[in-house]
């Protein structure tokens, strides 16, 4: 699908009626389209929200995603940042107007949305050996000559696989050779011998070709500096041999991709290394938890901790609850629990206290367990709270927060609510 038509798309999303579907949205709005609740510019304190609701920091997000197209431009990175972080195509299209090259994608239901709102350029970070699949993905790469499509490949079975299920394709899939980042590390090719192999393979197979190597640094077993610039070393050293072994002849530009949101840092750094090749080299980044950041592991492990002058990320998600249950001076229950909120990393953080259209901060007020829709409060006995409080909730891990709700407010600081993002998991 093209650009334009990815416009139309995304218009459409405007069209959606607004119903029971979408928890926390204002029960008198059922009936209004999403486009007309956004030009009402309700309050989310004041306009009839229910909770929990999830809200986005309109500011904040407009801060992260400049602040990521600077860095990468001032890195010399091309950026294509992982959609399966927020799956929501109007902030995927955000992001290529922010500098992105394209979107990066993990499984083939996520490529399916990223082409029905118009992404031109996906890069898949999987072996992709479904067939169903592959022959989806070669029917859009036929019905569309602006379309880019890359993806790993990393063994030997799965390059036949892809050959086998592409035979009479249009065009040749592109692929590049993950390399894993460790002997007990995620997927991708252990040894560079056996990235040969694979690299043979593909050089065989009429249906695909090789144009470049790729992995994530993320999963390098203890990593640290030194070990993850180790590995980031190791993957420019495969793409100089294999690109003096003539493996990437017939293509264009020569892929070098990595970068989770732990370490760009350490790809900037070894990428700007990387010596000219026989072809224009893509240096590729896929950061995706950026795009809203978050209060906790991301908060902790991102990049910008290690390099402040460059700037610094926002969080930009806030969870607002109430109090439903005060039991003792000691104890409270709001009503956002595992359905609503991100937990696979951390617990939520009390931020904010509201009552009365005044907010304050939580002080004494610790998030310790969440049942299915409670949070458990710890309260301290400077901490003032009464039942019907709302309570704002900070959160960890960025992408299984956004997967919870299916459409989620983007409120200015004041809480005007200015947009509805619509995301598709």
């Amino acid at each position: 699908m093209a650009l334009d038509s990815g416009t139309e798309a995304l218009a459409r999303l405007a069209e959606e009626r607004v119903d029971h579907r979408f928890k926390g949205l204002p029960p008198d709005a059922d009936g209004l389209t999403v486009g007309e609740l956004a030009a009402q510019r309700r309050n989310l304190f004041t306009g009839g929200f229910g909770t929990p609701v999830l809200a986005l920091s309109a500011e904040r997000l407009d801060h992260n995603l400049r602040l990521m197209e600077t860095y990468a431009t001032r890195h010399g990175l091309a950026f294509a940042p992982h959609g399966k972080t927020s799956m929501a195509p109007r902030l995927f299209r955000r992001q290529i107007e922010h500098g992105a090259w394209g979107i990066t994608l993990a499984v083939p239901h996520q490529v399916r949305v990223a082409r029905a709102y118009g992404v031109q350029r996906v890069f898949l970070a999987n072996e992709l050996v479904d067939p169903a699949a592959l022959r989806w993905t070669a029917a859009e790469l036929a019905a569309d000559p602006g379309f880019s499509f890359v993806c790993y490949v990393d063994s030997v079975r799965g390059v036949e696989l892809m050959d086998t299920a592409l035979r009479g394709a249009a065009r040749p899939l592109d692929v590049v050779v993950e390399l894993a980042a460790g002997e007990g590390a995620r997927t991708g090719v252990r040894t560079e011998a056996e990235c040969a192999a694979v690299a043979d393979a593909v050089a065989a197979a009429p249906t695909l070709r090789l144009v470049g190597v790729a992995g994530y640094e993320g999963e390098v077993p203890g990593a640290d500096p030194e070990r993850v610039h180790a590995w980031l070393r190791r993957l420019v050293a495969l793409a100089v041999d294999f690109d003096k072994a003539g493996r990437f002849a017939g293509g264009t530009e020569i892929v070098v991709s990595a970068g989770g949101s732990a370490w760009f840092d350490a790809v900037a750094d070894v990428f700007t290394g990387i010596p000219e090749l026989s072809l224009p080299v893509l240096k590729l980044l896929r950061s995706g938890a950026y795009v809203s950041h978050d209060e906790g592991h991301y908060r902790r492990i991102t990049p910008f901790n290690r390099v402040p002058e460059e700037g610094a990320l926002e969080p930009a998600f806030r969870l607002w609850a109430q109090v439903v249950s005060r039991p003792s001076a000691e104890q409270a229950f709001v009503n956002a629990g595992k359905r609503d909120a991100a937990y696979d990393l951390d617990l939520p953080v009390a931020r904010a206290v509201r009552r009365d259209g005044v907010e304050r901060a939580a002080t004494g007020i610790e998030v310790t367990a969440l049942s299915d829709q409670h949070a458990w409060l710890r309260t301290a006995p400077d901490a003032d709270l009464e039942v019907g409080d709302w309570v704002g909730l900070g959160l960890s891990h960025p992408c299984t927060s956004f997967d919870k709700w299916q459409l989620i407010p983007l409120a200015e600081s004041d809480g005007t609510v200015v947009d509805y993002i619509r995301t598709f998991f």
